[in-house]
C-alpha cells in the first residue's frame, strides 16, 4: 500500500511537470539599415532609364546588391527585380539594372546578400521559408537594407 501511494505521489509530481509549456524566447527585434561593417549609400542615388545607381556600397565577402520590389504597397521578399554582384569591399558607383524598368518615386527594397558559395551566380532559391541560399546580409538583428523611391 505504501508503495501504490509513493507512486502516486510521485506521479502527481512529475506529471504536471512534463506537460508543462516551455517559454517561448521573445524574437530578437528585427530591423533594416546600415551596420558598421555592411553598408549602402542610398543618399544620393541616380537613375538612368532602368539602371540605378548607388554611390557606395560595402559588404564584407563577394556578394549582390539586390532589389526587392513593393506590391499592392507592400515589400514582397519573395521576388527580386534587380541584382548586381559585388566584390567584397567598397564598392562605388554600383549600377543596377531593374528588369522590368522602373518608375520615378517606386518603391523598393534595397539591400545585401552574400554569395555564400562564392559561385558569381545569384542562388535565390528558397532554402527555407524565410532564407534563400545566398542569404540575405544581417549584423546581429538588423538586415543592410533600406526601403527606397526610385530617383
Amino acid at each position: 500500500m505504501i508503495f501504490r501511494v509513493l507512486i502516486a505521489m510521485t506521479l502527481a509530481v512529475l506529471l504536471p511537470m512534463s506537460f508543462a509549456r516551455a517559454e517561448t524566447p521573445e524574437p530578437a527585434p528585427f530591423s533594416m539599415g546600415n551596420g558598421d561593417s555592411n553598408w549602402i549609400k542610398t543618399e544620393g542615388a541616380s537613375r538612368q532609364g532602368k539602371i540605378l545607381t548607388f554611390k557606395e556600397v560595402h559588404i564584407e565577402g563577394n556578394g549582390w546588391l539586390v532589389m526587392h520590389p513593393f506590391e499592392d504597397g507592400a515589400p514582397n521578399g519573395d521576388k527580386y527585380v534587380a541584382a548586381t554582384y559585388l566584390d567584397s569591399g567598397t564598392n562605388e558607383d554600383v549600377d543596377i539594372e531593374v528588369y522590368k524598368g522602373v518608375s520615378s518615386g517606386e518603391m523598393f527594397i534595397v539591400m545585401l546578400h552574400r554569395d555564400l558559395n562564392e559561385n558569381g551566380v545569384f542562388d535565390f532559391v528558397f532554402v527555407d521559408e524565410q532564407n534563400v541560399m545566398d542569404r540575405a546580409v544581417f549584423e546581429g538583428p538588423r538586415m543592410i537594407g533600406h526601403m527606397v523611391p526610385a530617383p
